[in-house]
């Protein structure tokens, strides 16, 4: 595209089907780079990624002809598919429906590449649950908990 000039820089979070945590640590790096292979394969750029147990936050540089949504979406689609066919969990494997998604400044992109690779830890003290809500609240999202993801405690 001659002419255009973007930086659309994207947090996304979604979470495991079932409210389970699905994603062993074993296959977690597995499944980081097969995302970041769709990433690449959209014409985007991933800055960051961590699959936890029971949801995956992605930093990426979004292309300017893809949409957040059909990124979100593809990710998904194909994580799930590869999972499945690798037969990586017991059972049949899927995420949950609908994902957060959250834009930053290119000063940002340190400090939210460093929170996203620091989930392990993080999530020693906090749940998910309070992770998402704290974002959610930090972006001023207002949201309807009815259409939340559905948690596990």
């Amino acid at each position: 595209m001659a002419n255009t000039y973007t930086q659309l820089i994207v947090q996304i979070v979604f979470a495991v089907y079932g409210k389970q945590n699905l994603i062993a640590e074993k296959h977690r790096e597995r499944l980081e780079k097969y995302i970041c292979g769709t990433i690449t394969n959209k014409k985007s750029k991933p800055l960051a990624i961590y699959c936890n147990p029971d949801h995956t936050h992605i930093l990426v540089g979004i292309n300017p002809s893809t949409s957040v949504s059909d990124l979100a979406r593809d990710i998904k689609a194909n994580s799930s598919r590869w999972i499945n066919e690798e037969r990586l969990v017991v059972g049949k494997f899927g995420w949950q429906e609908g994902f957060g998604a959250f834009s930053y400044s290119k000063s940002q992109i340190d400090a939210v590449a460093k929170y996203i690779l620091n989930q392990a830890e993080r999530h020693k003290h906090r749940s998910f649950k309070e992770e998402y809500l704290e974002i959610l609240m930090k972006s001023e999202i207002e949201y309807d908990e009815r259409y939340l993801f559905e948690w596990y405690d």
